[in-house]
């Protein structure tokens, strides 16, 4: 399916799954996410017992697909069907596996009370592909514990992997993350993917590097801390670097479109719209050489983009900016291009004890 027609369908899935909202998808681009290699062999999960009636658990069927393929791998197949999963149990992934999911196939999280479960999980595996279908979290349905904020329930979870593509996928209402990859994981590539109505992130990007992110929609975040779009924050003393997002929307989150936090550096946010967010589009708090541009930033709750403590060598560069600060009324200007940092731009740009920062010319109305 063309890209754009994929995003434009996502985006109507999408809309019961919000508050009355409807979410607008990024414009196609040119970028094609790369195949990983696997062998030619083929396994539909109806011939492992799955049943796709929505109501059968079809973890075990899903699990013993993958288990049959040879240790060069090879794709598994998933018919149209709403198939049941266990994520406490979850579906595991090997080396050189291709997950291969009809676009009316729907993989359901089966509600559990777990701290920590995922619907498909890759742990230090290599040449990991996922593609197609749905993936449903059980948000309102979740048994949270006291005490605990079941903040790792995630649709996708890859730990220490390289050579990954997810691609052309929906996923949503995760009590955790719809995406979730660290564990010092590299080469991932998330191309065509909608991740909206989660609890805690559309995305985290944890311990990683050479992770790219293409023509993808990040939207209405909420119910667990940070609530973020998209969240750049490595874990513990670990890093994050060499990533580039491209050609998204980061849209009504209850807190940021993008928060970039801690131990990151090289990320350029080129050409994504950053809109309608609850508190700032987009923050930077002790990171480098962070990228903003030809970004379209507005209507954001608080700050466009705002530089904190500890921001070092970044820049923003040709985006258009207006609207924001929305909590503070509307304020009108007449529209006008501006190289640099003056007071009239500070609800779109906002530095706090930043060194070495850039401001190129930017569009402002």
């Amino acid at each position: 399916m063309p890209r754009r027609e994929f995003l434009c369908k996502s985006a109507m899935l999408a809309v019961p799954m919000v508050l009355g909202g409807s979410v607008l998808p990024a414009m196609a681009s040119s970028y094609s996410p790369p195949v990983r290699s696997h062998s030619s062999a083929t396994r539909s999960v109806k011939s492992y017992g799955a049943v796709g009636d929505g109501r059968h658990d079809d973890t075990a069927a899903f699990q013993a697909a993958i288990n049959s393929l040879p240790s060069s791998g090879g794709t598994i197949t998933v018919p149209a069907g709403t198939y049941l999963i266990d994520p406490v149990k979850k579906i595991q992934l090997r080396s050189y596996n291709h997950l291969s999911m009809s676009q009316d196939a729907v993989l359901k999280a089966k509600t559990n009370s777990a701290t920590r479960a995922y619907l498909i999980y890759a742990y230090k595996r290599t040449q990991v592909e996922i593609s197609g279908g749905r993936l449903v979290g059980d948000r309102s349905t979740h048994h949270y514990v006291s005490g605990s904020t079941s903040e790792w329930n995630h649709g996708i979870q890859i730990l220490g992997c390289t050579h990954v593509t997810i691609r052309d996928l929906h996923v949503s209402s995760c009590a955790g993350d719809g995406i979730c990859i660290g564990g010092g994981a590299s080469d991932v590539r998330i191309a065509n993917v909608v991740s909206t109505g989660n609890r805690r992130q559309g995305l985290s990007i944890t311990h990683c590097h050479d992770v790219r992110v293409y023509d993808s929609e990040f939207s209405y975040t909420k119910g667990t801390s940070p609530e973020c779009g998209i969240d750049i924050e490595p874990d513990g003393t670990s890093t994050a670097y060499d990533i580039r997002i491209e050609n998204c929307r980061l849209n009504n989150n209850a807190m940021y479109g993008i928060n970039v936090w801690k131990r990151v550096s090289n990320v350029t946010l080129n050409h994504c719209t950053i809109e309608r967010n609850g508190s700032c589009g987009a923050v930077t708090s002790y990171c480098s050489a962070i990228h903003f541009t030809n970004n379209t930033v507005r209507y954001n709750s608080a700050t466009g983009i705002f530089l904190r403590e500890g921001s070092k060598s970044c820049t923003i560069s040709g985006g258009t900016s207006y609207g924001n600060y929305t909590r503070l009324g509307t304020k009108t200007r007449s529209p006008f291009y501006l190289t640099g940092w003056a007071s009239k731009v500070e609800r779109d740009i906002l530095l706090r004890s930043t060194s070495g920062t850039s401001i190129g010319k930017n569009y402002y109305k």
